[in-house]
């Protein structure tokens, strides 16, 4: 369970819940998200990577085919047990553990690269920056990752987001617009902004994945009760039927901030 005054409003949420839905609906990111990484030499062949809130995996199991090597944890035990499953029934060998991101404890410079996608805000930065400095290797990399849909853009987006907000006005994730990945002050002892990067994406779903989708956001599955959660489901799909083809595009925005090691940085606290 999670709980952050800043986050809708210090309502708990947590996504060990919503990890069947997230595991189904919410490995959404497409083609050129990935190729933008690979292109700014991201999770590339011979790299040793760690995904922290990996969430279902979803990074590494797109990613690894590249030749990267990746370890990802997360603090859901819900959320790490889908993403061994789905990795296993893919042949993907991914080494998964449940661990929060602040008390990573791997030897310093392990890692040449280390990806946050849909969490970095989350992370008691003051804690994990130091760290980071620490198992990266020098130089290493920390890339910060973010997709959301645009509903001051996109007409379905805005009607989902309403639906959301209906049934939790507490909810914090709404009225999202174009905007860089801010990096908190905790990172300038260790880390230099290597590139900044925000660019559209036109994401394809079906009724049925738009509304798992919708289902698997914090703020429906992972902080509804079981009941509530079920009604959503079922006006979000007759809402669709009137407002949705039965295939279309979401417009969405991306974003990702590179950061690079500096040559001397903060250690972690012994």
């Amino acid at each position: 369970m999670n709980t952050n005054r800043n986050i809708d409003h210090g309502r708990a949420f947590d996504w060990g819940r919503a990890s069947a839905d997230y595991a189904k609906y919410r490995d959404i990111y497409p083609p050129e998200f990935y190729r933008r990484l690979l292109d700014m030499g991201l999770c590339t062949k011979g790299q040793a990577v760690l995904d922290l809130g990996t969430g279902t995996g979803v990074l590494p199991r797109n990613l690894c085919r590249y030749g990267a090597s990746f370890v990802g944890t997360d603090i859901s035990e819900e959320q790490i047990a889908q993403a061994r499953r789905l990795a296993e029934e893919a042949g993907l060998e991914i080494a998964f553990r449940c661990l929060p991101a602040e008390e990573t404890d791997f030897p310093d410079g392990s890692f040449d690269v280390v990806t946050a996608c849909q969490c970095f805000f989350y992370f008691d930065h003051a804690l994990l920056a130091p760290r980071l400095s620490r198992i990266l290797k020098r130089p290493g990399r920390l890339a910060a990752l973010y997709m959301a849909w645009l509903p001051g853009e996109d007409p379905i987006a805005a009607k989902s987001e309403e639906l959301v907000q209906r049934y939790n006005p507490g909810w914090t994730g709404g009225g999202e617009t174009r905007h860089p990945i801010a990096v908190p002050d905790a990172y300038e002892a260790g880390f230099e902004v290597e590139r900044q990067e925000v660019f559209d994406l036109r994401v394809p779903f079906t009724r049925e994945g738009w509304n798992g989708r919708m289902k698997a956001c914090r703020g429906i599955g992972a902080s509804l009760p079981a009941e509530e959660i079920a009604r959503f489901d079922r006006e979000h799909l007759a809402l669709l039927e009137r407002i949705a083809p039965p295939r279309f595009e979401i417009l969405h925005y991306a974003a990702v901030t590179v950061l690079r090691t500096k040559e001397t940085g903060a250690s972690a606290p012994q």
